[in-house]
């Protein structure tokens, strides 16, 4: 598959990595230009591009930059992707890092409010595992100890290429519901960074609650 790539910070980065390696046609992009890139890209074979190109004609881009940098990436950067194309939102809100955000203190989840600035349905995925983890501990499909990720979005087409990428990556996907029900995987949540296996998984999602803590509120 084509998958581009914006934000080569951390989980962009591995990301890539781990893409490259599978045989993805990757192309990234970040906010300095494709000239800052060469490194990643000659470890990887990557291709560097601006931001606005790297969606033109992907089967999925990844959208992976802080939260509070979401509403200055440049108008019309999905503009190039197709209609079937599967955003995919890997972002948390961390008021210390990202300033206030009201709309998500008042309780819209963090995807729903990066899905308003782009424009486009997108899939939550990504955002609770650490990136070392992505890079390290893919594991085949019923190995035991295999982490399973959650899976959030409204729509059931780009949600299966997400879930099938997460298992091509070594992990199990579970069907984490709706964007409404993203908050059940938000920092703060029992399934955040625990590396769980499915069903462990499938359980703390059930068990999270909608009050966000005080340590990742404004």
């Amino acid at each position: 598959m084509k998958i581009g790539i914006i934000g080569t910070g951390n989980i962009g980065g591995n990301l890539t990595r781990r893409l490259t390696q599978l045989g993805h046609d990757v192309h990234i992009a970040n906010s300095r230009g494709p000239e800052t890139l060469q490194d990643l890209a000659v470890e990887t074979g990557a291709k560097p591009a601006y931001a606005a190109e790297v969606a033109q004609g992907a089967d999925i881009v990844i959208v992976t930059i802080p939260q509070k940098n979401i509403p200055f990436l440049p108008s019309g950067i999905l503009d190039g992707a197709g209609r079937h194309t599967a955003i995919i939102d890997t972002s948390n809100y961390y008021p210390q890092r990202d300033g206030r955000i009201g709309q998500i203190e008042d309780g819209l989840t963090e995807s729903a409010w990066v899905q308003q600035h782009l424009g486009r349905p997108v899939t939550k995925v990504f955002n609770g595992i650490a990136a070392r983890n992505l890079l390290e501990r893919g594991l085949p499909a019923g190995s035991p100890g295999r982490i399973a990720l959650p899976v959030a979005g409204d729509d059931p087409a780009a949600k299966a290429v997400v879930m099938k990428l997460v298992d091509e990556l070594g992990f199990d996907p579970v069907d984490a519901g709706g964007l409404h029900e993203s908050w059940r995987q938000q920092p703060g949540t029992p399934s955040y960074g625990a590396d769980l296996a499915a069903d462990a998984l499938r359980l703390a999602l059930a068990e999270a609650s909608q009050e966000r803590p005080a340590a990742f509120r404004a």
